[in-house]
């Protein structure tokens, strides 16, 4: 992972404007200008892009440990000029109070299972003989763990049937105008009331009478 990109990502995560992180910078007692600021958060294939150096990548990551924990001892943080990932997790560590049941739990979120013991050797000192070197994939997955915990993003209600549903929604319109006013399961067909009935002769019994019972009976 390069320093952008951490940076990139926790910016992303927090939901950080350029403002804000100039004033992380600040707090480690180094100015940069917004303009700084965007020229590192453009992305890996920007022809614009500039490289952001370890000393800057340490001042924001001091500036983020004072403004969530305070200066220690009334002192700043050194900005160290040159990082290894094992200072760059441990920044994090500090800056959110993260403990590392916390770490560890992060990590299993993401599919990454990690043990206790060899979380503690990321820790440590590097003249320790159990000191262990932190890889990127550690911080890489981390960095993914806290973006899902703090900024998730929401799937979509229609899940996989998606295009389905959005097509039956197009078409459901055309079938109620067709069948407006008829009800479920009625095959009879709709017939204007205002038109002219017609004369039709009625099925079942019907009435029959003779001649002389409509015309009366004849003279003979």
């Amino acid at each position: 992972m390069t320093n952008n990109d951490i940076l990139r990502r926790l910016r992303f995560t927090f939901n950080y404007t350029d403002k804000q992180l100039c004033d992380l910078f600040a707090l480690a007692d180094v100015g940069v200008t917004t303009e700084q600021v965007v020229n590192w958060l453009k992305k890996d294939d920007d022809k614009d892009q500039v490289n952001l150096p370890d000393q800057k990548l340490a001042a924001f990551l001091n500036g983020w440990i004072v403004k969530n924990r305070g200066k220690k001892d009334g002192q700043l943080p050194v900005n160290e000029k040159q990082l290894t990932n094992n200072l760059i997790l441990n920044k994090i560590k500090i800056a959110l109070s993260l403990k590392a049941d916390d770490i560890l739990s992060l990590l299993k979120k993401v599919d990454f299972n990690l043990g206790k013991a060899e979380l503690s050797a990321f820790f440590r000192k590097p003249d320790h003989k159990h000191y262990r070197q932190c890889k990127d994939q550690i911080v890489r997955n981390l960095l993914t763990a806290l973006q899902q915990h703090h900024r998730p993003i929401k799937a979509s209600p229609a899940g996989d049937n998606a295009e389905s549903t959005v097509k039956s929604q197009v078409k459901s319109p055309v079938k109620k105008q067709t069948t407006q006013g008829a009800r479920p399961n009625k095959s009879k067909v709709y017939v204007n009331p205002n038109a002219k009935a017609k004369s039709t002769p009625k099925s079942g019994n019907t009435l029959k009478l003779k001649p002389e019972q409509i015309w009366g009976t004849t003279d003979k």
